[in-house]
């Protein structure tokens, strides 16, 4: 369990600021310091500075859980001192208040006690109007802003703030339709408070230190392992300000067939403030969808010359948890229309009948050109020749399935629930004869238009169908034993940095992104090219479907094994940032050089639903 941090005055001082004064006992819950320059409060919860010459915070950490946690500034570097007038310092035993007045500073007033901020803004004659604006480092950390947006670049409040690894600000405010700004650029995400106005005489913000995660057992709660669960369940939520839904993180690409796991770790979370639910969030990013926006996997938009194979059922299974996780029947119905046009073109695809989702790209060994693919592959796997047959896919299909034959009747739609039910079912019974490898005993990742099987030990396909019920629970469990005796032989260990998504090297003739850079050797059987991002490379992402799939078959020893690591990296922010080559955590060999170019992936964080109590599982 961490321990409390020492107080931070080499951080102060790299900001330029003068030594502090204590203002408070060594041994208080809550350490004020008092300087020329900035007034600080440290606590268990929260450690900020504010400027006394400008309204500005000067740094700011979380922690979330009371831990001490508190060290690591998440703001830029200030700029240089304005010089202006010096605000008017109150300190207390418990807390730090500085007010300014004049023309210039909007009459903001910023306080700060053990686990909360709050800052106000008075308008008066010749008031600036100058928002007070919070810049984070995503350098530093992650931050996004979480809520509903009701313009462009702006989030209407309440709204929670969420720093990857430290924790969560909710904020809330006594004013009237409040909102506040928001934008992200690389290496940075803004947001803004606004001032008062003529118009709203009074701005005020609260800002509560908060840990949302879904409720653990006692046991769980007093288990220092599940840490790292409670700081980062949010982590999946990244708020792109850029295109207002949810994406890869704050500055990058949305992908559709990424959204059903951010509403599965949606439809488990708690409220997120009054009124919020992070529910809302899933269900403003899917009306985008709806309403005609394109996202990665779509036609149009990254070499998809039709939806790739998971996309539609990924939007179809994040309706369905919105619409019976928040309950919201009326948004079914007025969904339907939407969402029966997705289904019945992703049942299209069948062109042989015998029930399985088809996709485009033949999927066919040699059938990838070099260079960049002019086609992707058929799922989120996108450098891997995964095409016709995708077993992950047609997985995920048979969830939406089942999900769209109860949307269906809460539609009032009959006849389409009774149609989608048996869709479903003669998915299930095509699934196991088609993708299981006599040879090997487990399932391969995809059967191409000629008929052969490619199998190279998928763990997170093998999981997702055990998971889902589309194998019986005896071949369930002998799938899983096999696979874990494989991750054994081929000696990956080092499960903290997550798990392989296949655990032989996938053959160049089957890799569809040829680029060494991207896991793509010079070698036929591509082994020069293994254990480097997407062939073989350690991950969390989908690793779910393999520790979830372990639980399900009675093996939990196995299961911990894999997850509880995972969780402690997660504490220790393993994921995030840039390795010494330049390349960042999301992705490593399995000697822990990173692989990656995210920075902040949130796909990782989908794991944390195999941490979540038992019956939240998706299913």
């Amino acid at each position: 369990m961490p321990t409390l941090r020492p107080m931070a005055v080499l951080l102060l001082a790299a900001a330029g600021l003068a030594a502090p004064t204590l203002r408070a006992s060594e041994g208080s819950a809550v350490r004020v310091e008092d300087s020329a320059d900035a007034v600080r409060l440290r606590s268990r919860f929260l450690d900020v500075a504010f400027s006394r010459d400008r309204p500005a915070l000067l740094s700011l950490s979380v922690d979330s859980l009371g831990r001490g946690r508190t060290s690591d500034n998440v703001l830029m570097e200030p700029g240089p001192s304005p010089g202006g007038p010096t605000g008017s310092t109150h300190v207390t035993p418990q807390s730090v208040q500085v007010d300014f007045a004049g023309p210039a500073s909007s009459g903001w007033s910023l306080r700060a006690d053990e686990r909360a901020l709050r800052f106000s803004s008075a308008w008066g004659p010749g008031a600036g109007g100058d928002p007070l604006t919070l810049a984070l480092s995503t350098h530093a950390c992650y931050g996004t802003l979480l809520g509903v947006v009701d313009r462009p670049g702006s989030i209407a409040l309440p709204a929670v703030l969420h720093l990857p690894g430290y924790g969560t600000l909710r904020i809330t405010t006594h004013s009237a339709r409040a909102s506040l700004g928001y934008a992200s650029g690389a290496g940075w995400v803004r947001v803004t408070f606004p001032a008062a106005t003529e118009q709203a005489p009074l701005a005020q913000y609260e800002l509560e230190v908060v840990a949302l995660y879904p409720s653990l057992t006692a046991e769980q709660e007093a288990d220092p392992r599940y840490d790292g669960f409670k700081r980062n369940w949010l982590n999946i939520f990244q708020l792109n300000p850029n295109r207002g839904v949810l994406s890869n993180n704050t500055n990058s690409d949305t992908c559709g067939f990424c959204y059903y796991e951010y509403a599965d770790i949606a439809r488990a979370t708690p409220p997120l403030a009054p009124g919020l639910s992070a529910l809302d969030i899933v269900a403003q990013s899917l009306d985008r969808v709806f309403s005609g926006m394109k996202t990665y996997g779509m036609p149009g938009y990254g070499n998809f010359p039709e939806d790739s194979a998971d996309t539609i059922p990924s939007l179809l299974i994040a309706a369905a948890d919105y619409g019976e996780g928040r309950p919201d029947a009326e948004w079914v119905r007025n969904s339907y229309a939407a969402l029966s046009v997705l289904a019945d073109k992703m049942l299209a695809t069948d062109t042989k009948g015998d029930g399985l989702i088809k996709y485009v790209a033949s999927g066919n060994s040699g059938s990838w050109p070099e260079g960049v693919p002019k086609v992707r592959p058929s799922n989120w796997w996108d450098t891997i020749g995964f095409g016709y047959e995708d077993a992950y896919a047609n997985a995920l299909a048979y969830r939406a399935l089942q999900g769209m034959q109860r949307m269906a009747a809460t539609a009032g739609e009959a006849e389409d629930a009774a149609r989608y039910g048996a869709a479903a079912g003669k998915l299930h019974d095509a699934y196991l004869t088609t993708f299981l490898d006599p040879v090997t005993g487990v399932l391969a990742g995809w059967k191409s238009a000629d008929g052969a099987l490619h199998d190279d030990y998928f763990l997170f396909v093998n999981g997702i169908a055990v998971l889902y019920g589309l194998v019986p629970p005896e071949k369930g469990a002998a799938i899983m034993d096999t696979l874990w005796e494989k991750m054994q032989s081929v000696g990956y260990k080092r499960f903290r940095m997550g798990l392989p998504g296949n655990l032989v090297p996938v053959p160049r003739r089957d890799y569809a992104h040829k680029d060494p850079r991207y896991g793509g050797g010079e070698r036929e059987d591509n082994a020069d090219g293994f254990q480097i991002y997407e062939n073989g490379g350690a991950t969390a992402c989908f690793a779910y479907f393999t520790i979830a799939a372990l639980y399900k078959t009675g093996e939990p020893r196995r299961a911990d094994q894999v997850l509880f690591p995972i969780l402690d990296a997660f504490d220790r922010r393993e994921f995030e940032g840039t390795g010494a080559d330049g390349r960042t955590n999301d992705w490593r060999k399995w000697d822990g050089t990173a692989e990656g170019y995210e920075g902040f992936l949130t796909d990782n964080y989908y794991v944390l639903l195999a941490a979540a109590p038992r019956g939240t599982e998706a299913h």
